[in-house]
């Protein structure tokens, strides 16, 4: 197994998310890595937890990384948060992401849950799986 192609794809995702313009239209520039201090907009994305398990074979190291990315928002509704769920579904659905190390085999929408938070806030955590192939390892 390999860790190290986890900030790789980190890396990725946000510059996929970031240079998106469908979901730029929607969020601007919320869309985080890590939350801002202070007052956060009305509506933003965030990476969120990661879980990683080995997935080597025969021809090298490799890992099956499960990340969120998240959709939150003050709206009273899910509406918003929905649409912007599906725009990062889409953002990331060809998986063409240009990774620093490692190549990603392929990246696949897993699941969704739409939740209730306090404060009134909505929030859709979408997990996608990603299978890496270690190209450099140490």
């Amino acid at each position: 197994m390999s860790y190290a192609m986890s900030a790789s794809l980190q890396a990725a995702v946000y510059a996929a998310l970031q240079g998106d313009a469908p979901l730029g239209a929607l969020v601007g520039d919320a869309i985080y890595d890590a939350l801002p201090g202070g007052t956060v907009p009305p509506l933003y994305v965030a990476l969120g937890p990661e879980k990683v398990t080995e997935a080597g074979d025969g021809s090298g190291p490799g890992a099956l990384h499960e990340f969120v990315v998240s959709v939150v928002t003050s709206d009273s509704g899910f509406h918003a948060a929905k649409v912007t769920a599906g725009a990062v579904s889409d953002a990331l659905h060809d998986g063409a992401l240009t990774l620093g190390r490692g190549r990603l085999v392929g990246l696949w929408f897993r699941k969704a849950r739409a939740t209730r938070e306090s404060g009134g806030l909505r929030r859709i955590d979408l997990t996608f799986r990603a299978r890496l192939e270690d190209t450099d390892p140490a």
